[in-house]
């Protein structure tokens, strides 16, 4: 066999060994040797996909007789950290379990007990939805993933980011403008730190329109 994991964003949920595992069921079923025709690849496929971690998978027979494997892994965005949950979220607001293999380095969600999970998951529904927009915003954005530490959702569903650099808390409201509150924020950072100074100020507010409020 032939085994392929694409690791495209760095994440090592799944590696050669556990694919192998799944495809044998860990070692009592050979498939060195046997006939192509004893060889269901649709069941093998099924059988990778069922791990939480892998997005896709695809086996086929290659031309040199061999069994070739390739698989695609979930990508975790966040992290949801509460005494009763503590899972993670993928770009499409799948809950992933945590790891014993590897641990994902995305942002920690922490969420008031008022906010509860809906039996598709808390970034599912027609509510949640505007969170994973939010979520996948900082994603594709290098500058606001590397900076902002850890996102906390409050009883009223209002977000409050902590920042990597800084003493500072951002208090951001609810998941709507997004473009246009980091586009405020991104002003506060060029151009009222750098005068001000880093320990200036505890919170900056975006939350309301066409307004920064620094205290």
């Amino acid at each position: 066999m032939s085994i392929n994991v694409e690791n495209e964003y760095n994440n090592y949920f799944i590696g050669d060994r556990e694919v192998r595992d799944l495809l044998t069921r860990e070692g009592e079923r050979k498939l060195e040797g046997l006939p192509n025709q004893n060889i269901d690849l649709k069941n093998l496929e099924k059988r990778i996909e069922a791990h939480k971690f892998v997005k896709n998978a695809e086996v086929y027979r290659g031309l040199d007789g061999n069994v070739h494997v390739q698989v695609k892994q979930n990508r975790p965005i966040a992290r949801i950290i509460r005494s009763d949950q503590d899972v993670y979220i993928d770009a499409e607001g799948t809950i992933l379990p945590l790891s014993d293999r590897y641990t994902a380095r995305v942002i920690p969600i922490t969420k008031s007990a008022l906010v509860k999970s809906s039996d598709k998951g808390f970034f599912q529904d027609s509510i949640g939805y505007s969170y994973l927009s939010l979520l996948q915003f900082i994603e594709q954005d290098a500058f606001w993933k590397a900076q902002l530490a850890q996102m906390h959702i409050d009883g009223k569903g209002k977000v409050t980011f902590l920042p990597q650099v800084g003493e500072h808390s951002i208090e951001f409201g609810k998941p709507d403008r997004v473009e246009q509150k980091f586009k405020k924020l991104m002003v506060f950072y060029k151009e009222v730190l750098p005068v001000m100074g880093w320990e200036k100020y505890k919170r900056v507010n975006v939350e309301y329109e066409d307004q920064i409020i620094c205290e």
